[in-house]
């Protein structure tokens, strides 16, 4: 019988899920570790090779620290409903002129889910991961907050996890600094992993090429709209583009017409293939209109409830007022911030606690 409880811990065979799963051996938890193959290469359009925390590198690396430390490991194939789920979900925002965060879709209603599933059926208590985040009770709710390490935070991605989650969650690494893990490691004798780089890909999409990965899904994508049109703020026609799923708002580089000053993607509009340019002055907005709500440390806003919002993973946040409107919640930012984008995600902090989150809609 162990000390603290039975915990299925998710490894991916990486620094930080070894590390998470060892920390709790040691503190007196029954681990079960337990990899999760989510995708593969061939199956999303790109041949035969294997990348990423999917490849089986990673899965013998995961299952070698289990064996070492004298817990069991397995692996559990959620290839079926992460592509018909997140990898289906990712090509239609593109579609639709926005620009999804697959990794919010993939922990909220993929990895987690499958991980509890997996838990009771293990007769686990609690399941763990190796993100940088602290979780806590208080006033009889999980609350999520940021990590010690504000550089290695991971709260952004994690916001739309329920209540559910959150009471059977454990983050091992939240009071831990990214080099004092690498230390760790080094510690518990896994040396060249406590050198082991990060990788910062979409695991679905090799090198970051999105566009790539779009033709692959769609190979009469690029001939069905290429020629579209670039227009200014005004509606005036300056030049053709390779197709509106192919841009982001906020985006300069890679416009591939030279207009004699920077200027960047404003707005998307897929009815019209339409991609509107304007200069960085005309990207900024005052507030935005977010959808799908996920409430945390509290169970509804309040009417002009102060918060700092981020409205993206680097993103050191703005200050704003919420006020929900129907559905959706309004936010109004103290100054103008630079390319919302429809389609990521927004998330509202107290201090170092994740309010809520939700996908933003609209910027006005």
């Amino acid at each position: 019988m162990s000390r603290n409880g039975k915990v299925l811990v998710a490894m991916s065979g990486g620094i930080d899920s070894t590390v998470s799963a060892l920390m709790l051996h040691n503190q007196g938890y029954e681990v079960v570790g337990i990899t999760m193959k989510t995708w593969d290469y061939a199956a999303a359009g790109g041949g035969k090779k294997e990348t990423g925390c999917c490849n089986l590198d990673s899965f013998n690396d995961a299952r070698q620290a289990a064996v070492e430390h004298g817990f069991p490991h397995y692996v559990l194939d959620i290839r079926e409903e992460f592509g018909g789920h997140v990898i289906n979900n990712f090509v239609e925002e593109y579609m639709a002129g926005r620009t999804p965060n697959p990794c919010v879709l993939c922990n909220t209603h993929i990895k987690w889910s499958a991980l509890l599933k997996r838990a009771d059926a293990l007769n686990c208590d609690f399941i763990a991961t190796g993100h940088y985040v602290k979780v806590r009770e208080e006033n009889s709710r999980f609350v999520l907050s940021k990590a010690k390490d504000l550089t290695k935070d991971q709260s952004y991605v994690l916001w739309g996890l329920g209540q559910d989650c959150l009471s059977r969650s454990i983050y091992p690494l939240g009071d831990y600094h990214k080099t004092e893990v690498r230390q760790l490691a080094f510690d518990m004798g896994y040396k060249e992993l406590s050198k082991k780089a990060e990788s910062y890909e979409i695991c679905f999409v090799p090198d970051n090429d999105y566009r790539g990965f779009l033709k692959r899904q769609i190979p009469t994508l690029e001939a069905d709209l290429t020629g579209g049109n670039y227009v200014d703020t005004e509606g005036k026609i300056i030049g053709k583009h390779k197709g509106y799923p192919f841009y982001t708002i906020g985006q300069r580089k890679g416009l591939d017409v030279a207009f004699g000053k920077p200027m960047f993607v404003t707005k998307i509009i897929p009815e019209t293939n339409t991609v509107v340019l304007g200069e960085a002055h005309e990207l900024q907005e005052s507030g935005m209109m977010v959808s799908g709500l996920n409430m945390v440390k509290y169970d509804s806003i309040p009417d002009n409830m102060e918060a700092v919002t981020k409205i993206r993973y680097r993103d050191a946040g703005m200050a704003s007022s919420l006020t929900m409107v129907g559905d959706m919640v309004h936010v109004h930012f103290d100054h103008a911030v630079n390319s919302i984008a429809p389609g990521q995600s927004a998330v509202f902090y107290e201090g170092d606690d994740v309010i809520g989150g939700g996908i933003i809609r609209a910027g006005i």
